[in-house]
């Protein structure tokens, strides 16, 4: 049963609903923290700030769209289903204490109706179908969101958005579909936050030509529907279909806010690496799935983060995604308490 309202989402996703339409929900652990980015600053090391990455361990400064074959070249993905070599990343969420130094906040697995999800770090990734779609191509790549916009107004909620978590663990679930009731732009700080999830939803229509374009966005569109539906119909002008892409984040700020430290006037000590609020939060994709796996996984409506031998899909154990990693390609420490966020010069321990 395919729920294309953004009711339905609610229900699925808040009530548990015994009918739910199929889509892919799965874990991704934490590959590596690094000051890189291939897709804005190909071939740099220490990029204006600091990004959290899943995926494939083929994950480079350079992944140019014609030649690397991030399938071919990885040799483990830290996200669940083997056949995704694909990189997910995003910018990573930092608390400033009282004196001025920042902590980066650690991320947590998520619950909710669809089952319990078990990261190291990391994020959980969404493929959500509405009809027929057609998956993204091999070279295929997409940015959502500003890493520069520091105005709520500019970010639509639809797409970007921060939930208040008031319980210490993720579940009993809280709140209805994403990006939907009291959800904001800004990331909430309030002493009854013990977790911030933090949602991005992609562009679901693609021009059909152009695996990129030089803002990384203007070959993609959003759709006519809004909210974590599969999309609606397309534009003239971007009239394929794609596989709605969705990142959750769950980022565990329960020692701050429980601490002493947390401000009392109204302050927000929670911000991205880029030094911005959630106004810039932003998420990066670059497709790696092996072959035809993900069109079959669509056609064949896979289900979840299990096992899908009609597609050929296969979910490794948690202690198998989770052992994928690789080293800093800019090596600086951004554990513990820092002087300054790492914007420019190495991360100084504070």
């Amino acid at each position: 049963m395919q729920l294309t309202s953004l009711a339905g989402i609610a229900l699925l996703l808040a009530q548990n609903a015994s009918a739910q339409f199929n889509m892919l929900r799965f874990a991704c652990s934490q590959l590596v923290v690094d000051r890189v980015d291939p897709l804005v600053n190909p071939g740099q090391t220490y990029t204006p700030h600091l990004h959290q990455i899943v995926g494939g361990n083929s994950f480079n400064i350079t992944m140019d769209p014609e030649t690397f074959d991030l399938a071919g070249k990885s040799t483990c993905t830290s996200c669940s289903f083997t056949q995704d070599k694909s990189n997910y990343w995003t910018a990573v969420m930092f608390y400033q204490a009282k004196n001025g130094t920042y902590h980066r906040v650690p991320q947590t697995g998520n619950g909710g109706p669809q089952g319990k999800l078990i990261n190291k770090g990391g994020l959980d990734v969404y493929y959500i179908p509405s009809g027929k779609v057609t998956a993204f191509k091999k070279g295929f790549r997409m940015l959502a969101g500003n890493a520069a916009n520091s105005d709520p107004n500019q970010t639509p909620k639809a797409n970007i958005c921060h939930r208040c978590w008031t319980s210490y663990t993720d579940t009993p679930f809280v709140g209805g579909a994403p990006c939907s009731g009291s959800d904001t732009v800004d990331i909430p700080h309030s002493k009854e936050c013990k977790m911030i999830r933090q949602t991005i939803i992609f562009p679901t229509c693609w021009d059909g030509v152009n695996l990129d374009s030089p803002d990384h966005q203007s070959h993609v569109a959003y759709s006519s529907t809004t909210g974590a539906t599969g999309g609606g119909s397309c534009p003239s002008t971007h009239p394929v279909k794609l596989p709605q892409i969705m990142y959750e984040l769950m980022w565990d700020v329960h020692e701050f806010t429980d601490s002493a430290d947390f401000p009392t006037d109204g302050t927000n000590p929670f911000v991205y690496s880029m030094n911005l609020g959630g106004s810039a939060a932003h998420g990066d994709y670059v497709f790696g799935w092996e072959g035809d796996s993900l069109q079959k996984a669509m056609d064949y409506q896979c289900n979840l983060n299990g096992d899908c031998p009609a597609a050929g899909l296969t979910a490794q154990q948690e202690s198998q995604y989770s052992a994928c990693t690789v080293d800093q390609q800019a090596p600086e420490d951004v554990d513990g308490w820092l002087e300054a966020l790492p914007m420019g010069e190495m991360a100084i321990k504070a």
